[in-house]
């Protein structure tokens, strides 16, 4: 009699099967279960076992049905390190952001996230305080040897050639080098404020002022300068900007500065983001019982849920987030699968949704 039969007459004494007796995961031998295991009981080759396990991979579904199926009685799962190893690729990529009160990016992790996860990849989120840590910042996302990269937060040209040494994709989001080729997905952030500052001075407003982001921030330059060049063609002089850091608190002590240096209140206060315009409004209606939109029109930029508030209904430049997130994941994706690809850069416009935060024509 052999061991095998032994071990099922003993374990069938006890009321189990040899294979209910063995750990999940495991063989009868204890060794962990393989794709090749996998493979000798569904009858196939460990390829396609691979391909069952790839997602996009070209497999019928009944030929993936018996795997997955073989698969859950067999507990196995892959080893996406010993995979790593075979293909040279992480299947992570590194998201990087700043660590602002900013409503706007969690929607934006969220998109790009669902994105990554259609195609298998893995994310890693690297948050800065501002956007100068970012040397400190890239010394941990080495240390994970990431398939690629997508940034929110400005990076030198110097920090950018890092990348093209070390051979990982960069894709910039809503900014860009203007002197030195970059792949990015940007929003026309100039174009958005040059369309506020129209309507709002067709409507009639003509004192001004201006509640920017940090100074580090491109995105904030772009737009606080966009609003600011078009007001001056308007003939609109002496806008005073006064500075936040994207956060609803900075938004209220904004407003307290604005109209400190003023003599009385603007016609209408245009904000660097939703977030800060939502903080602006609050200022406005409880501090110093300034209605608005009737006395004060407040804008933003961004278009987040919070902004469509019942209580706010701010009016906003609307970023098309879910077309800006995809075309970024398609962007890094193709440069991981094929490096050679020069830089790339897709711009697209923002929508103005018309909320009760401003007088408009």
């Amino acid at each position: 009699m052999t061991d095998t039969s032994v071990k099922n007459r003993r374990s069938a004494r006890n009321g189990k099967s040899a294979t209910q007796s063995r750990k999940p995961g495991m063989t009868e031998s204890g060794k962990r279960v393989t794709s090749y295991d996998v493979a000798r009981v569904a009858g196939v080759s460990q390829s396609a076992v691979s391909r069952c396990f790839k997602p996009g991979a070209s497999v019928s579904k009944k030929m993936r049905d018996k795997v997955m199926t073989v698969a859950r009685e067999l507990g196995f799962q892959p080893n996406a390190i010993a995979r790593s190893l075979i293909t040279r690729r992480s299947n992570m990529v590194a998201v990087i952001i700043n660590n602002f009160t900013n409503l706007y990016y969690p929607e934006l992790l969220v998109q790009l996230s669902r994105g990554f996860d259609r195609r298998g990849v893995h994310v890693l989120l690297f948050t800065l305080e501002q956007e100068s840590d970012v040397d400190k910042m890239l010394d941990q996302v080495w240390q994970y040897q990431v398939d690629g990269v997508i940034s929110a937060a400005r990076l030198s040209r110097e920090q950018v050639t890092f990348f093209e040494e070390r051979g990982v994709p960069l894709v910039f989001y809503n900014r860009a080098l203007q002197d030195f080729p970059v792949s990015a997905i940007c929003c026309n952030q100039e174009e958005g404020e040059r369309l506020l500052v129209n309507r709002l001075h067709t409507a009639g407003h003509r004192s001004f002022g201006v509640i920017g982001g940090p100074t580090d921030s491109v995105v904030s330059y772009q737009r606080t300068h966009g609003a600011l060049d078009r007001l001056r063609e308007l003939g609109v002089k002496n806008v005073p900007v006064v500075e936040g850091d994207y956060s609803y608190d900075s938004g209220r002590a904004a407003f307290r500065e604005l109209l400190q240096g003023m003599k009385k209140a603007p016609d209408a206060v245009i904000c660097a983001n939703d977030v800060m315009a939502i903080g602006c409004m609050d200022a406005a209606r409880h501090e110093f019982a300034i209605s608005v939109p009737e006395a004060l029109s407040v804008v933003g930029f961004d278009g987040t849920a919070t902004g469509a508030w019942s209580s706010y209904r701010l009016t906003t430049i609307d970023q098309p987030l879910e077309i800006m997130a995809e075309a970024a994941v398609n962007m890094l994706l193709e440069r991981v699968e094929n490096p050679e690809l020069p830089p790339e850069q897709r711009t697209f416009s923002g929508v103005l949704l018309e909320g009760e935060s401003a007088r408009l024509d």
